[in-house]
């Protein structure tokens, strides 16, 4: 379906997606959607990114070797020491 759809943003940021896609797509209230914004144009998809995957994939990974947070964050602030040191 390619058509254009006029909606207005209520208070608080609030949009509300026309009945006729609601039943479409079957949205239910409390559904997550993912908003990409792309140079000011808005792209709204009930489905999560192959972005928000992989990330997902690789934090489980690195959970299950044991790395942290901190341990991430000392082994990026080690690599940006040794990158500025070689110019």
């Amino acid at each position: 379906m390619s058509e254009t759809t006029t909606v207005q943003m209520a208070q608080r940021g609030l949009v509300t997606l026309p009945k006729s896609l609601r039943e479409m797509y079957h949205l239910n209230p409390g559904d997550t959607f993912t908003l990409i914004d792309v140079g000011g144009v808005f792209i709204l998809s009930p489905r999560r990114t192959e972005i928000n995957r992989m990330a997902d994939k690789i934090g489980q990974e690195l959970r299950d070797r044991g790395e942290s947070l901190e341990s991430m964050l000392a082994a990026l602030r080690e690599a940006r020491e040794q990158y500025a040191g070689e110019d």
